[in-house]
């Protein structure tokens, strides 16, 4: 068992809460600014965004250690409506329009739960969630690269070699603290060691950038983090401004549901507990609704953060409340604590981030599964790194159905034989959909076969429709020549899809047993 192993297992307890808790608010700050420029909107409104979704959700949801806050996939659906909105009338109808679609989400996804539909999360393919896990432990990697530009060019080569010495530092503690002692969460001591340590390398003259220079880099007119409490402001509702953000609502619900699930999935695998959907489905929804009431651009589970909580030791409720106030506290009262953070440390952060969230026994596992399933692995992955976390979970699944689909179809088996009454038997064995209609309609001989022909359905089962028209082809096909059909040993499902398609096909009693399909109806 591994480190990381040791570390997810651990129980619950307040202290690993509030510590792990002090943590993730240090490495929300720079990752909700960043969206709130991705949604072109003020770097208030996501450092708002992600004290909401964080706090009502811990609160409220129904995975305890589960972080949320505003999200990259969330904030890239309600760019365009932001920027469309500005550009026709303005900011303030701009941001009344993002407000109002945040509170539209939230219901949204609240409806969702409350119908308990968060269970259709385990339609999610195994593979899918192999796929998602990789890729999106590829997109955290890389995302850090743009942290070491400036003005869209690579930084000057001292800054750049101390930064990544940094980085380096950073990381070789997280790994290697814990196996010293466990006092302190590694990632929190590794934050604020690399802090103290730029102070003394800056004061040699070197050039180390924190998240107040990369405050800068986004918006030049920002001088400090520091703000005030959100507070209530009910957005214009009007039925052409529903009609304006609703589809970018239904979107964002769906994008954040999906992300919020399968985050929630991952840390139920991860600390061998299990959370609830329908809850945190739930919980999202309200997070989303205050968001919109109190200005904020809304969220969703955010998995870079929530491996930090649980690789520091979170596990309750406690720790995403104390990640929470703690990002709060830092808001009102320090913001000058967070802006002198060095980049290099919460690089390094997220770099050992997406080692962890990588599924590395994947690889391992490569030649021992079927290929259909290799290759979602890498289908949802690449997906998920070039278009969408969404799509590429929506994608997986519609593969793996697919895929499903075939492999099945494939698997109709007969055995022919004739009886004591000269009738022609075929024994089948397999699931009649729509997927093996085609390999059932070839298994018949209908011109070499007898007057009487019988179909044993002992070892297989009708499904769907399909099936059902396919049993109707075939009586038609052997009703042309004046053959008789007989099915033996229906399933009730298949009694029941038969009877439900009486236009169809009619079938009469013969005995317990058998059944016997007219074809002068069918004629």
């Amino acid at each position: 068992m591994g480190m990381f192993d040791l570390l997810i297992k651990k129980p619950q307890n307040i202290k690993n809460d509030v510590l792990s808790g002090i943590t993730v608010a240090l490495a929300l700050v720079p990752e909700a600014i960043a969206f709130s420029f991705v949604a072109h909107v003020d770097p208030t409104i996501g450092l708002y965004a992600a004290f909401m979704m964080g706090l009502i959700t811990a609160i409220f949801g129904g995975r305890p250690g589960m972080i949320s806050g505003a999200t990259g996939a969330v904030a890239v659906i309600f760019a365009p409506l932001v920027i469309q909105q500005t550009a026709a009338n303005g900011m303030a109808s701009a941001l009344s329009h993002l407000f109002l679609a945040v509170i539209i989400m939230g219901l949204l996804q609240m409806a969702f739960g409350i119908f308990k539909c968060g269970k259709f999360v385990r339609l999610i393919p195994h593979p899918v969630m192999l796929g998602f896990v990789n890729g999106l432990a590829i997109v955290i990697f890389k995302a850090q690269f743009g942290q070491f530009m400036v003005d869209g060019q690579l930084m000057p080569m001292v800054p750049l070699t101390v930064m990544l010495a940094l980085v380096a530092l950073t990381m070789a503690m997280i790994q290697w603290l814990p196996k010293v002692t466990t006092a302190l969460p590694a990632t929190l001591a590794a934050i604020i060691f690399v802090s103290g340590a730029s102070i003394f390398i800056r004061q040699t003259g070197v050039e180390i950038y924190t998240v107040l220079d990369f405050v800068r880099g986004l918006d030049p007119s920002k001088t400090t983090l520091q703000a005030v409490l959100p507070t209530f402001q009910m957005p214009i509702i009007s039925w052409s401004a529903v009609q304006t953000v609703f589809p970018y609502a239904v979107l964002a619900a769906a994008v954040g549901l999906i992300e919020s699930l399968m985050t929630l999935t991952l840390v139920d695998e991860l600390t061998e507990t299990r959370g609830r959907g329908n809850k945190e489905s739930i919980g999202q929804g309200l997070a989303n609704v205050i968001n919109g009431l109190f200005g904020g651009m809304g969220g969703c589970a955010m998995i870079g953060q929530s491996m930090i909580n649980i690789r520091a030791g979170g596990r309750g409720r406690l720790s995403g409340i104390t990640a929470a106030l703690a990002l709060l506290f830092f808001i009102l009262f320090g913001a000058s604590l967070i802006e002198a953070i060095p980049l290099a440390a919460l690089v390094g952060v997220m770099f050992m981030v997406s080692i962890a969230t990588f599924e590395w026994s994947s690889f391992r596992i490569m030649n021992k599964i079927p290929r259909s399933d290799a290759m979602i692995i890498v289908i949802v992955s690449l997906v998920t790194v070039v278009v969408d976390l969404a799509i590429a979970v929506i994608a997986g699944v519609i593969i793996s159905a697919l895929v499903f689909a075939w492999e099945q179809g494939k698997k109709i088996d007969v055995e022919t034989s004739e009886n004591e009454s000269g009738h022609r038997v075929y024994r089948l064995k397999g699931a009649l959909f729509f997927g093996s209609v085609q390999s059932f309609k070839d298994i018949f001989q209908i011109q070499e076969d007898p007057n009487e022909i019988v179909i044993d359905f002992n070892n297989a089962r009708v499904y769907d429709h399909s099936g059902i028209e396919a049993i109707q082809n075939i009586a038609e096909r052997y009703g042309k020549i004046n053959k008789k059909l007989h099915l033996l040993n229906l399933s009730k499902e298949c009694q029941t899809l038969i009877g439900r398609a009486d236009n169809i096909v009619e079938v009469r009693i013969f005995d317990d047993v058998t059944w016997h399909v007219s074809t002068d109806q069918l004629a």
